[in-house]
């Protein structure tokens, strides 16, 4: 049997299912619940009874039965499945059933009935002779030959683009040089060069400058070449609407840079991933794929590597970091060298090796100075900052630092300069450095004056005040500075974080006009706003809405990969009493997923829920 459920389709029978026309991946028993679940739709269903159909006698604890509800609830949505207290499960959304094609020895004839060469209705089942079958059948076998191909096509865009992709790119340069990039149309590119906008300025605008392009030219690329001992490097960025997509390459001159570069971007994975919001799981099984397919393409195993860090799979992690490293050395490719080594420090200093973090680090400098890269090493001493503050070391915290925005300085890269300048004013505060915190937030906020950053660059400089102030009273002047600062840029991280801020400030003060005017203010659907949402209903007691905010606060929040706020709702929805949902699931969520950190954060919390 086949089920049509929202934009999956699921066969009971080989236990496939796809989404949007397109296989994903579902475990064997997983598939074998979601089948008794369905076929049973009109039912409760206890633990015991899935585990006598399921696994048939095998010695498994109910816990299996747990684990696999929540993957399955985490596919199809946490209402799909609903818990009945002590009386088990039951399956939620509407499943159509799919008439099956018929087989090949047998024919309904219900609707017609051969006869001396004439149609004529009838009204019974009757079986074909091998005489009037064949035209029958090959009649079926062509249809359902362009079905599939109509669904084919419709279902796996990403590999049947258009022959042309659009993109609209920026000149690309050596600022020192002024040598640029040649890029030119071809039989898979149409390019549009922007000319009113240097690379420079888009990328330390792109916040304002993106969406006003958008529209017209969804995809944008552009970056920085740069000459070195008879090499030429490339840094490039591909924005779009709702992801970035960018990478690192070297060749012996700019024509092997540009075949390089536009092999690269034709393959057509690639634009699925900007063009839409992808979960961390979708871009896992994406990149693993075309990783398969392209095993030498060292930005796809980058890419790879940086999604598998940002879901805390270190292990996964280090062996592609150390399969990128492989390649290189055969390659001498001491860029992708330094990548990995800077890889394989941040996946160690996330699991506070300290120690092997830095023997990894050095080697990564070292492999960028063979390039003189002044861009990764500013991010290699930007790194090792970090170290220097787990010794407790602020003088080696300084000089990283200082180190990393005068190599950005040097690289003509404004963003990292700043970044360094703001970071260093941070560790400073965290040091206790009351000249250090203020000195250096004045010199980045100089800097950006003097470089004529859009405004909401220097909503971090009330940002970082914020930070510094004792208070929540004291704390609430320098947020709405912030707010003021990015209005034309609602989404950027500052803003949101102020925002969220300045709600729990207001809720926690019972100044609710003030809380509900900051959260009508913003009209984006994201799991940021939505969270707001669901923290001022839970305040003003409005249930309904709250379980509606909650819910779809977890859902965007898993979409955009934001497991934090995802721990948050799951917690929020847990610890709040008498409201229906599945309690069960959003606990399991917290059991599979929550960090160390983020359970000591939460301490207080998660011991009351466990009372």
């Amino acid at each position: 049997m086949r089920y049509k459920i929202k934009e999956f389709e699921f066969d009971s029978t080989s236990l496939v299912l796809m989404k949007n026309g397109e296989t994903i991946s579902i475990r064997h028993n997983e598939a074998k619940v979601l089948v008794l679940l369905l076929e049973s739709a009109d039912k409760v269903l206890s633990k015991e009874d899935i585990l006598s159909h399921v696994w048939q006698g095998k010695m498994v604890s109910e816990q299996a039965v747990f684990q696999n509800i929540s993957h399955l609830r985490i596919l199809f949505g946490s209402d799909a499945i609903k818990t009945f207290s002590k009386r088990g499960y039951q399956w939620q959304l509407r499943a159509e059933k799919k008439v099956e094609v018929l087989s090949s020895t047998e024919i309904l004839a219900d609707e017609v009935k051969i006869t001396d060469g004439q149609l004529k209705e009838n009204s019974f089942p009757v079986k074909a002779t091998p005489i009037s079958y064949w035209p029958y059948a090959l009649m079926v076998t062509f249809l359902v030959t362009m079905v599939s191909f109509v669904q084919w096509q419709k279902s796996t865009p990403e590999e049947n683009v258009a022959s042309t992709i659009n993109l609209a790119y920026i000149a690309i340069i050596d600022p020192k040089l002024k040598n640029s990039l040649t890029l030119l149309d071809n039989d898979t590119f149409d390019f549009t060069e922007l000319t009113h906008i240097s690379s420079a300025t888009f990328i330390t605008s792109a916040e304002l400058e993106y969406p006003s392009l958008a529209k017209q030219h969804p995809f944008i690329l552009t970056g920085k070449i740069r000459n070195y001992q008879q090499k030429v490097y490339l840094d490039f960025l591909l924005k779009g609407p709702y992801a970035d997509w960018q990478g690192q390459l070297s060749a012996n001159s700019n024509e092997g840079i540009a075949q390089q570069l536009l092999e690269h971007l034709s393959q057509p994975f690639i634009y699925p991933l900007l063009n839409s919001p992808q979960s961390p799981e979708f871009k896992k099984s994406r990149l693993s794929i075309a990783h398969q397919q392209y095993p030498q393409d060292s930005i796809i195993l980058c890419q790879l590597i940086n999604i598998y860090i940002e879901t805390n799979e270190f292990d996964k992690a280090m062996a592609l970091s150390e399969k990128l490293a492989t390649n290189a050395r055969t390659q001498d490719n001491w860029l992708q060298l330094g990548n990995a080594l800077l890889y394989q420090s941040t996946i160690l200093t996330r699991k506070d090796l300290f120690q092997l973090s830095t023997e990894k680090l050095t080697l990564a400098i070292k492999s960028f100075e063979m390039i003189n890269d002044l861009s990764r090493l500013a991010d290699a001493w930007y790194a090792q900052s970090w170290l220097d503050h787990h010794i407790n070391d602020y003088a080696a915290v300084k000089k990283s630092l200082l180190r990393s925005a005068q190599l950005a300085i040097e690289a003509t890269d404004k963003s990292r300069e700043i970044d360094a300048l703001t970071y260093l004013s941070i560790l400073a505060y965290k040091h206790k450095q009351t000249d250090d915190k203020y000195s250096y937030l004045r010199q980045a906020e100089n800097k950006m004056n003097a470089y004529q950053l859009p405004i909401y660059h220097f909503a971090k400089v009330p940002f970082h005040y914020a930070i510094f102030a004792k208070t929540p009273q004291d704390k609430e002047p320098h947020l709405k500075q912030v707010l003021e600062f990015t209005k034309l840029t609602p989404n950027h991280w500052v803003a949101q974080s102020s925002r969220k801020q300045l709600v729990l400030h207001y809720i926690k003060q019972e100044r609710l006009q003030e809380a509900q005017a900051l959260v009508d203010s913003v009209s984006t659907d994201n799991a940021q706003n939505s969270y707001l949402k669901t923290l001022l209903a839970k305040e003003t007691q409005q249930v309904e809405e709250f379980i509606v905010h909650a819910q779809r606060t977890f859902e965007q929040a898993q979409l955009a990969g934001r497991q934090t706020l995802s721990l948050d709702v799951a917690l929020l929805l847990c610890s709040t009493p008498n409201i229906d949902v599945n309690y069960d699931f959003y606990s399991l969520y917290i059991d599979e997923n929550a960090s160390e950190h983020w359970r000591q954060s939460n301490r207080v919390k998660l011991l009351a829920l466990n009372q």
